[in-house]
Parts: C-alpha cells; sequence; structure tokens
C-alpha cells in the first residue's frame, strides 16, 4: 500500500532522527543491558559467595565446638582467602583466635584478631582491637595494648574499652588511672548488663568508690 504524503513526511523525519541520534541510541541501550546484565551477575555472585562462606562457617563451628584447633585455623584461613570480605570472615577470625587462646597458641590468636583489625568493618575491627588487647595483656606488653585501645571506637565499645584499659592498668599498678578507667566503664554501660557486677567487683578490688546500679 501506498504511503499518503503525511506518511512519508514522518518516515523522512524518523530517518533524518536515527541518521542523527541512531547510534548513540544504540549504544544508550547496549549499555543499560550491559550494566542490567553485570548487575544481575554481581548479585548472583554475591548470593553464591555468601552460600558458600555460610558451609564453610558452619564447618569451622563444628570444629570449635570439638575443640579441633587445626580445623578450625584451616577453615578461617579459607574464608579470609577466598570470602574476606563476607561478615563470615571476620566472624570465623575471632572464632579462631579464640580456639588459639584457648590452645594457648598466642601467635596464631593474635594474628587472626590482626587480621579483623586489619580487615573487618568497624564493629568487628573493635571487637578484636579490644580481644587483642587482652592478649597483649596476658604477654605483659601493656603499652603495646593502651595504644590498641586509643583512637575512635564505636561508642557502645566504650565501657569495654574502658574496662580493658583498667585491666591492664592494674597490671601496671597504676592504681589511680585505673580507678578512673573502671569508673568511666560503669558509666559508660548499660545498667542491665552483666558486666556491670564485675567492673564493680574490680573497680572494689581497688578501693573504688562507684556504686553499682539498683
Amino acid at each position: 500500500m501506498a504511503y499518503n504524503l503525511e506518511e512519508q513526511e514522518q518516515l523522512a523525519s524518523l530517518k533524518s532522527w536515527w541518521s542523527r541520534y541512531g547510534n548513540l541510541v544504540t549504544w544508550i541501550v547496549i549499555i543499560a543491558l550491559a550494566a542490567y546484565a553485570a548487575w544481575s551477575g554481581w548479585n548472583l555472585y554475591q548470593r553464591n559467595q555468601a552460600t558458600q562462606a555460610g558451609q564453610l562457617y558452619e564447618e569451622l563451628q563444628k570444629g570449635f565446638a570439638a575443640k579441633d584447633d587445626q580445623k578450625v585455623q584451616r577453615a578461617a584461613s579459607d574464608l579470609e582467602s577466598k570470602f574476606g570480605k563476607t561478615a563470615y570472615a571476620q566472624m570465623g577470625a575471632l572464632a579462631a583466635a579464640k580456639s588459639a587462646f584457648d590452645a594457648n597458641d598466642l601467635k596464631t590468636a593474635k594474628s587472626q584478631l590482626q587480621w579483623v583489625v586489619e580487615n573487618g568493618t568497624e564493629a568487628y575491627k573493635a571487637i578484636a582491637r579490644i580481644r587483642l588487647a587482652g592478649v597483649l595483656l596476658d604477654e605483659k606488653a601493656f603499652e603495646e595494648g593502651l595504644k590498641l585501645l586509643e583512637g575512635q571506637f564505636p561508642e557502645q565499645f566504650a565501657g569495654a574499652v574502658a574496662d580493658r584499659k583498667g585491666d591492664i592498668l592494674v597490671a601496671q599498678t597504676k592504681i589511680d588511672e585505673a580507678r578512673a578507667a573502671y569508673k568511666l566503664a560503669l558509666e559508660k554501660t548499660d545498667e542491665k548488663n552483666p558486666a556491670r557486677q564485675l567492673i564493680q567487683l574490680k573497680l572494689d578490688a581497688i578501693g573504688g568508690a562507684a556504686k553499682a546500679a539498683a
């Protein structure tokens, strides 16, 4: 069927527009499709990573429950090397540090905690720094432990940081400073937190005057 004059003009306008902008439109469509494919692929990859990491973390937990430190360390190492960006790797490293500490392997415990300090999110980094300071306390590396507790921490860890500082200061026989640290720990620890009782006991032991919350 022959085109009428109006249809011919529309077709000519479309051809002219396509001649000017056709390549640009094509590339925009290609880029959009590629971006969608990449986004879908990344989400699938992330889900697969999380599933595999979760399975490996489950194996680590089984090793931890069985007090099989070698199995725990192997699983933690695999999590860190293959799935280091996942929360499972950070949780695994903390568990591996505890397992090594219980096995009296302080070197490995420190190494696992240091990995979290260097690679974890802010909350996991805070936990690792506090625990690492505790290991350093056991090694009598007091100044190194105190240095680790300096700087910024998320507010919810303020009580735990002050409590750990108090422990180190007591070991250094810096009683006045330790007393101040324990008082701060009580101030920063929620009244419903069972840790308050232990902090109060430590404060009482060095002649503290703060009162435990009712």
